[in-house]
């Protein structure tokens, strides 16, 4: 028996040469997992296999020497999922978090993908996944502007101008042909000229980019809005009230928002809206393991959405899920005046489908670092 292991490299260069900010093919990409994961040929980690993963947190006071003190976003996590259909794939994707990272020039999020062979458990690849895990945070936006952003859509808002913002951005210029218009709030002028300066590099269409002083300024006329601002997340309830605010009013009939992070709306306008979710079962998961309220707990509006179920102010059939969309099974926009709140959750399925894609795009193309794992293994 041949038992030689190797499995590929790829650092973040070989990722780009490999295709990784291929947006077009991250969308699609998307669609086929959406799709996989209501037909069900998909696992995740938890009882009911739809876990985002599993997390490491710090305390606020340490006894322990050298143990790291709890700060915003400070935490490791592991992201574990098997995807079937055309990937037939398992992996998990790892990463450690900090937001004083910033302070050193760092990512505030550090991330590594492996893949790995769905029956052996061999490493297929070990990548770099910053930009993965960037870009399919972007591509589920996309497949939900695709399906129900308004056709005429000209002007998105971005309020929250880093990474999330970015690859938003690249979806709906992706999915919305007649996007020319971008107006962002941030809360730094460097995040701000650095996005300023990405959408002039990457996107030739937008002829108009307004950089706003308000959130209210930020979302008037807007087609499409995207909020990708970093939010607190707690057991007290009233740290909802520190996430940014949307009043109604300022919302265009038939604007489409889509929600990789928080934001707060008065109940009486989030009910009038369309609510749609990439996996319903993903917020029934969270609801489980942080219960009522779970919207304080994650800061993922579908957690608002079942909360507002659980209140007894929306029915559980309000809740749409995007593949039924996609299949016809639920209607998508069924008028030009419906707003439509779109819910990202983030699962470990979608990196395990791009990063599929882009190893597989390696391997053809020859890109990346064979490393070997053993010729023949010491024990077995």
């Amino acid at each position: 028996m041949d038992t030689k292991i190797d499995f590929l490299y790829l650092s973040e260069p070989d990722m780009i040469k490999a295709g990784v900010k291929d947006m077009s093919a991250c969308i699609q990409s998307m669609e086929d997992m959406l799709l996989l994961l209501k037909a069900g040929d998909y696992r995740m980690g938890g009882e009911n296999h739809n876990s985002h993963g599993c997390m490491i947190m710090f305390p606020d006071e340490p006894t322990f020497p050298g143990m790291p003190v709890n700060t915003q976003d400070r935490r490791f996590m592991a992201m574990p999922a098997y995807l079937g259909g055309k990937y037939q794939m398992a992996g998990v994707k790892w990463y450690g978090s900090n937001i004083e990272n910033k302070e050193k020039g760092l990512p505030r999020s550090i991330l590594m993908m492996t893949l790995s062979d769905k029956d052996t458990g061999a490493p297929l690849a070990f990548m770099s996944a910053n930009l993965l895990s960037a870009y399919r945070t972007g591509g589920i936006p996309g497949v939900g502007a695709k399906y129900l952003a308004r056709k005429d859509s000209e002007t998105a808002a971005i309020i929250g101008p880093g990474v999330m913002g970015k690859t938003s951005l690249a979806a709906f210029a992706a999915t919305c042909p007649k996007l020319h218009r971008v107006q962002i709030k941030g809360r730094g002028r460097k995040s701000l000229d650095a996005f300023v300066e990405f959408v002039k590099a990457e996107y030739p269409q937008i002829d108009d980019i307004v950089v706003c002083d308000t959130i209210e300024e930020a979302v008037r006329g807007a087609d499409v809005i995207s909020l990708t601002t970093t939010a607190m997340t707690d057991d007290d309830p009233n740290v909802v009230n520190t996430y940014p605010y949307i009043n109604g009013e300022w919302v265009k009939p038939g604007a489409f928002i889509s929600m990789p992070s928080a934001a707060r709306f008065d109940d009486d306008f989030l009910t009038t809206c369309k609510f749609v979710v990439d996996n319903k079962e993903l917020y029934e998961a969270w609801e489980a393991e942080y219960p009522y309220p779970t919207y304080p707990k994650m800061g993922i509006i579908g957690c608002k959405f079942t909360d507002l179920i659980h209140e007894g102010k929306s029915k559980p059939e309000d809740l749409i899920e995007m593949a039924d969309i996609i299949e016809g099974k639920a209607p998508g926009r069924t008028s030009d005046d419906e707003v439509i709140v779109y819910s990202v959750g983030g699962m470990p399925v979608e990196d395990v489908a791009w990063g599929c894609s882009v190893y597989r795009r390696a391997v053809e193309m020859g890109i990346g670092v064979k490393l070997n794992l053993w010729d023949k293994p010491e024990m077995a």
